[in-house]
């Protein structure tokens, strides 16, 4: 997929969540770890309850080696899970925190 033409959505003010994790991958597979950061803060600035959201944030985070801050969105991302009934995604930031717990 292309990311200019999903950045062109965003400036012709169709920013949404969604959009944002959608980017935040692709830049991941480039790794363009900085700006699939400034994404995912976006999206979950957006949306508070976006679960895939916080889950891939934590994951970008780490890959930028702050822990802290991985575990942080890791954190508020179980909470949002668990508010939200999503109990798949609670347990897998669940196994994340205690991988990073161990590391």
């Amino acid at each position: 997929m292309d990311t200019s033409s999903l950045e062109k959505m965003i400036t012709d003010g169709k920013d949404s969540a969604m959009l944002r994790l959608t980017l935040a991958r692709l830049m991941t597979q480039s790794d363009q770890w900085d700006k699939a950061q400034e994404h995912l803060k976006t999206a979950v600035e957006l949306d508070p309850s976006y679960t895939a959201a916080w889950k891939e944030w934590g994951k970008v985070l780490l890959n930028l080696e702050n822990k802290e801050a991985a575990k942080t969105a890791w954190e508020k991302g179980s909470e949002v899970a668990r508010s939200n009934g999503d109990k798949q995604a609670e347990k897998e930031m669940a196994v994340f925190l205690r991988r990073l717990s161990k590391a």
